[in-house]
Parts: C-alpha cells; structure tokens; sequence
C-alpha cells in the first residue's frame, strides 16, 4: 500500500465508526447467496445473534486504524488465525471474503465509496490476508509437525457421556481410528463439527478440553442451551447433549492461545463463570499432575448448586492438595448447611477473597461470559494487578480487548 492509499483508509474511519455493522450485515448476506457452502463453516448462531458481524466489524474498524502499523494487531491476529486453523480455513476463501467486502463498502457507501477508496481498501484487505495466510500456514505447518496431530477434520467417538449438573454433559472421544492423538496445553480448545437437521447445515463450534491431557481420549464439557427458536446459538449444544455413547463426531487438534504457560512457577487464581469453568478444570487438573503444585486459588460463580458442574471434583482435589483454596459463589442459595460448605450468596465479587488472591506475580485466569470478564478484569485491575498477568477466554467471536 502506498502513503495515499492509507490515508485514503483513514478518512474512512468515521464511516466504519458510524455504519460498521450495517455494512458486515450486508456483506455476510452477499457472501451465503453466492456461496450458500461457506454456511457450513460458519456459525450461524453467531450470524443469528449478531456477534459475529460486531466482530467483523470492530476488526475492519481496527485494522483501519492502524493501517500505518498493523503489526500492532499481531496478538489479536494469532487469536483469530488459531482459531481459523481449527476450521480448516485455506488461503482461497479469504479471495471469496475480499470479494465480497470490497463489493459490499461500493454497494452500502454507495457514490462516496469512489474507485480510489475501492482501490485502497483491496489493497489494504489483501495485505491484512497475505499476514493471515502466513500466520496459518506456520500455525498448520507446526501443528503438523506435533506427534499425533492432525490438519483438518478427524472422526472421534463418544465412548462415554456423564451428566455434570442439570445443564453440563461431559463428553469422552476417542479416535475412531484408534491411533495416537496429540497433546495439549490446559486451556486450549477443539472445534467440533456435527449435522445440525433444524438448519439442514454442518455446524462447527469450539469448546475448551475440561481435563488434563489424557493420551486415550478428550474431554469436552457442553452447557445445553434453552430457549433457542428462532436463534441458532444453542443448536448445536442441544444436537450434541441428544447425542449417545458410540456416535461419531468430527473434531479438529487442540489449538487456542489462551492456555497455561509452560514450567510457569507463578501462584495461579482461577476465575469462572457458570460453564466458563472447563477451561479451568483442564488447568487445575494439569497442575495437579505436575512436580509444581503451585498455589492455587479456585473462584467460581454459578446459579445455584443444581447447576454447578464438577462441585465434587474440586472437593475431592481440596482434600487432597494443600496448594488449593476455593471460594465459590451462588446467585441464590437453596440450602442452608450451603454457606457452612465456602459458599458465598450472590455474584463473584473478588473483593470478598482479595487477601488471598493478590499472591506475589500471581498468573490471573479468567473465563466466562462477556459481562463476567470485564467485571472481574477491573476489579483486578483496580486491586493493582498489572494487566500482563490477566489472561481471559471470550467464548465465540472476540467483541473485548482489554489488554
């Protein structure tokens, strides 16, 4: 891109601020029509709820606003260049993408959208995918290169489902061809791809691994979600939890970024929110298994108790670990014996257990819904934890960056 060229995108920043939705609405409509396959890939809850258009929006508003250093997007990127190798995106779909961005900015701008602007914003999107393309391509080749990995779609069995609570089901998969699997970091992800019939549509959608890494098997744990006509969103977790042992799905490796570091020796604070505890679970499981055993602050936030998912697990790990302390929080407390057992009535509020979460160059976990995460990040941050040390997990399309 040449100097006039980025500040030709420039000037188009007030119009992304303005009209940035409207305008990744239009596109993703253009783009089904003419390619009615790609909605295979797609998750279509999240084009029903929006999320995924705001997304795709705040990214365009982004990138445009850093067109003169998008290196400055790298962590952002990886995110989502992760999470595109767990779907198996090629480098021909992004020519389908530009297509028909570039389409959709002359046909909703409409007469300001002039042909430089056009020009401008084809060679700023084909810049932005030639960094994606390259950042996927190292992303396969490593993942290829792993013991037991894969690229692409691989069938899986569900040997076992346990039934967690009155909303979570654990689901145990073992490799159809009984080969080796790979291993992986606590916290990371799987795709998983199964036939929706409501919408007649394969539908992939990622879940966090919620043990630590088992060389037989993995393990995913699905919160079924209600009230889903005429939305999409909990589609796929209902055809998953009518699921039997002995079906097949098709999953893809373990990827993701937001996982344990390696070796850390850092005390670690883990915070959930209602389902937002798998990615937890894998991470307080694998540091159990390790010779670290590092001090470990377990929070939780649920409902009430019918819905809270491995609550006997993390009892039985308490017994055993003199490294790991509980706090958990119902919204509403059904029992009375509850409070004696470290339950806590009302929303996580870390302030009631800051004495024993503000541990020296403390690693701070957080996972749950949107809201839930930005709550607890400030209130972090107001305790003067430095932001390096907090890492969080948004389940679906990224719509916060708060570090």
């Amino acid at each position: 891109m040449n100097t006039y060229q980025k500040e030709l995108i420039k000037a188009t920043i007030p119009i992304l601020r303005e009209s940035g939705e409207v305008l990744t609405n239009y596109f993703y409509a253009r783009m089904f029509k003419a390619h009615p396959e790609l909605r295979n890939m797609f998750n279509m809850g999240n084009q029903a709820n929006g999320r995924q258009k705001s997304a795709l929006a705040n990214a365009v508003l982004a990138y445009a606003e850093n067109i003169e250093n998008p290196s400055v997007l790298i962590s952002v990127l990886k995110g989502i260049g992760t999470k595109h190798r767990s779907l198996n995106i090629q480098p021909e779909q992004y020519k389908i993408v530009g297509t028909h961005l570039i389409a959709s900015i002359g046909e909703v701008v409409g007469e300001a959208a002039t042909q430089e602007i056009l020009d401008a914003w084809t060679a700023a999107f084909y810049q932005l995918a030639e960094i994606m393309i390259n950042l996927e391509k190292e992303m396969y080749q490593e993942n290829k290169a792993k013991s037991g990995s894969w690229n692409g779609w691989r069938k899986f069995v569900i040997k076992k489902i346990i039934q967690e609570s009155t909303e979570i089901k654990s689901f145990y998969l073992y490799p159809e061809d009984g080969k080796e699997i790979t291993e992986y970091h606590a916290g990371q992800f799987i795709s998983i791809q199964v036939f929706v019939p409501e919408l007649d549509l394969l539908q992939p959608r990622q879940y966090s691994l919620s043990s630590a890494f088992n060389p037989e098997y993995y393990r995913i744990s699905v919160k079924k979600e209600t009230g889903i006509a005429p939305n999409p969103s909990g589609m796929v977790s209902n055809t998953l939890h009518s699921k039997s042992e002995g079906d097949v799905v098709s999953i893809s490796s373990p990827a993701g970024i937001f996982h344990l570091e390696k070796d850390s020796k850092n005390p670690l604070v883990l915070i959930s929110g209602g389902v937002g505890l798998t990615p937890m679970l894998s991470m307080l499981e694998t540091n159990l298994n390790s010779i670290q055993n590092k001090k470990t602050i377990w929070i939780h936030g649920c409902r009430n108790e019918s819905v809270h998912a491995f609550k006997n697990q993390i009892m039985e790990i308490k017994k055993d670990a003199g490294h790991l302390e509980t706090f958990t929080f119902y919204d509403t407390v059904e029992n009375d014996d509850e409070t004696s057992n470290q339950i806590i009535q009302g929303r996580v509020d870390l302030h009631k257990c800051k004495d024993a979460i503000l541990l020296e160059e403390a690693k701070f976990y957080i996972c749950g819904p949107e809201m839930f995460i930005k709550a607890q990040y400030e209130t972090l941050i107001n305790l003067n934890v430095s932001e390096k040390n907090i890492f969080y997990e948004e389940f679906g399309p990224q719509l916060i960056n708060l570090n």
